[in-house]
């Protein structure tokens, strides 16, 4: 990787298409501008031109959309070209060829997005919202992504280590003027301010879980004995036969992955196999599968036959469900032996429904909806900010090191150790957003991404 280099990737999807966008960036820019059109004179920022693709061999290979971005308006800082013919594979193919023989390199994954980084064009932060942009699977993950790209993110990290500097300032005080009468030789002061940035890293910390709900999806499991509905439900959700319906019990052996829409969530529907005392070998793994699948679930959907008894429900899976993450489905409420099993988990949200007249089937949506958002959406955070697993991480040893240095402040050690711990705060909350200088956690980073960005 060179800064001298001229990078080029084909920035759209691989495969037929009405147009494609190659992109190209680095010094060679303007002259391949040049070369490519037959301008003589200088080329104009942000000029786009139709031309006849000529080879370097003298070959028409497609007529072509040429746009000329210099380096001070571009994405990546340096001298942009994009290159714009008919997608067709053949095509691109060729004109990517004929730019590597002009002495353009194929640019590696996420390497026009480093150099914008690296030229100071965009932060870490907003270099991640990026490609989170690109794989965003709900309205709502699109949201928070363009609200990072926009540098949401990278104005909070500058507020709160502005906070800490002024703290550090404070004690570096003491430091620096030890005979002085300084206000605030009381840490009341320090102490209060510090407080208020811990609670604040605290609240972003929290949202770590949010950030993986909106870009993986809600794992919800629907769970229920065998022959309720579970299958039928999974079914009337997604609208499509995904899950075998059958009257004979113990017909899901194991669970089945769905996607579906509610709202702006994405939603992850597992339906799992029937709880009850299973004789058959295979039956019991269905169900233990079931019990660890519990564990990680975000959300649970209980179905019951309204029908019948109320049913008994392993500890383990219990011990997971809450009035905040499980709605029990009463189902088969058109039958006429059917009535409310209200009492059954009284504290959790019951909807009754049919999903044979799928009566009912709306209502519960609404609900599922309102339970999502008041108890798996983002938790109380700062200015609706969403941090990724990255972040946090970097967050929390910035709690550790200011949680230090409070301590100190109330035991009265000396000032040189507290700046040194703020010191190292400051150094956390920094890398967030990249002020770090580590070649080996940007090389793992960026090639994440995919080629072209």
């Amino acid at each position: 990787m060179s800064t001298l280099d001229t990078i080029v990737a084909l920035s759209t999807p691989v495969g037929e298409s009405a147009l494609a966008v190659i992109r190209l960036s680095g010094p060679q820019c303007p002259m391949l501008f040049k070369s490519l059109t037959g301008d003589k004179k200088e080329v104009m920022p942000r000029h786009a031109k139709l031309i006849k693709y000529m080879s370097i061999n003298g070959l028409h290979l497609d007529d072509c959309v040429v746009t000329f971005y210099q380096k001070e308006r571009s994405f990546t800082g340096n001298a942009t070209l994009e290159i714009t013919p008919h997608g067709n594979p053949l095509i691109i193919q060729n004109i990517l060829e004929d730019l590597y023989a002009r002495g353009c390199r194929a640019a590696e994954p996420g390497e026009f997005t480093r150099t914008a980084f690296l030229n100071g064009k965009l932060d870490l932060s907003q270099a991640e919202a990026i490609a989170d942009l690109i794989r965003a699977r709900s309205d709502r993950a699109i949201e928070i992504a363009q609200r990072q790209l926009h540098g949401s993110v990278g104005r909070k990290m500058s507020e709160l280590t502005d906070n800490v500097l002024s703290i550090m300032a404070q004690v570096e005080a003491y430091i620096d003027f030890p005979e002085e009468d300084l206000p605030g030789e009381n840490v009341v002061g320090p102490t209060k301010e510090l407080g208020i940035v811990l609670k604040q890293l605290n609240q972003l910390i929290q949202t770590q879980q949010y950030s993986a709900i909106l870009h993986e999806g809600i794992k919800t499991l629907i769970v229920g004995e065998p022959n309720v509905g579970k299958s039928s439900l999974i079914n009337a959700l997604t609208g499509s036969q995904r899950a075998i319906v059958s009257d004979t019990p113990g017909t899901t052996r194991d669970f089945i992955a769905s996607f579906m829409m509610l709202g702006s969530f994405r939603i992850e529907i597992l339906d799992t196999a029937g709880l009850h005392k299973a004789s058959d070998e295979i039956e019991q793994l269905g169900i233990q599968n079931t019990l660890e699948q519990a564990e990680t679930a975000d959300f649970f959907l209980l179905v019951l036959d309204a029908a019948e008894r109320c049913p008994t429900l392993p500890e383990e899976l219990l011990e997971h469900m809450s009035s905040s993450n499980t709605l029990v489905l009463e189902n088969k409420m058109d039958l006429h032996k059917a009535q409310s099993q209200a009492a059954f988990l009284p504290d959790l949200t019951h909807c009754a429904i049919s999903l044979k007249t799928q009566e009912g089937l709306e209502a519960f949506k609404d609900q599922w909806l309102t339970l999502i958002d008041s108890g798996l959406s983002s938790p109380s955070s700062v200015e609706g900010l969403v941090v990724n697993a990255r972040h946090a991480a970097a967050l929390t040893e910035s709690v550790e090191a200011l949680e230090l240095a409070a301590n100190k402040l109330k035991m009265g050690e000396l000032p040189e150790l507290i700046a040194a711990d703020l010191r190292c705060a400051v150094e956390s909350i920094g890398a967030v957003v990249g002020r770090v200088d580590n070649e080996r956690m940007l090389d793992s980073l960026f090639k994440q991404f995919c080629i072209g960005k």
